[in-house]
């Protein structure tokens, strides 16, 4: 009886474990090469209907993109927003060039290679 209660016990605690990590983890960012932009344009609008009649817009970014190390990629990428003009990017980036997230930071977050290449 005792062995039942305490592996009962055990689950729970790796259930628990199981869930904070799914909640707190971003799968989108963890283990992704990171690219920095700078936003100088509006975006490209599409928009397309959804079933129930909904209008939704996307806005594409075509940028040229650097890693920590200064070297130059042009990406592709989209937002549900048009983004704020004259933004700092830190893109999240995998297969090269897929980009599954990013996050706005200052000019001074970026490393110094970087702030180089885009003044």
């Amino acid at each position: 009886m005792k062995k039942m209660f305490i592996s009962i016990g055990a689950l729970f605690i790796l259930f628990v474990a199981g869930l904070c990590v799914l909640m707190t983890v971003d799968f989108n960012r963890l283990n992704k090469d990171t690219y920095y932009v700078h936003i100088t344009a509006d975006g490209e609008v599409e928009e397309y209907k959804a079933d129930d009649g909904q209008i939704i817009q996307t806005y594409w970014y075509e940028l040229p993109a650097f890693k920590e190390n200064g070297e130059e990629m042009t990406l592709k990428f989209s937002a549900q927003k048009n983004l704020r003009l004259d933004a700092y990017l830190k893109l999240y980036v995998k297969k090269e060039n897929e980009v599954t997230s990013y996050d706005e930071i200052q000019f001074d977050e970026m490393p110094a290679k970087v702030q180089a290449q885009i003044k």
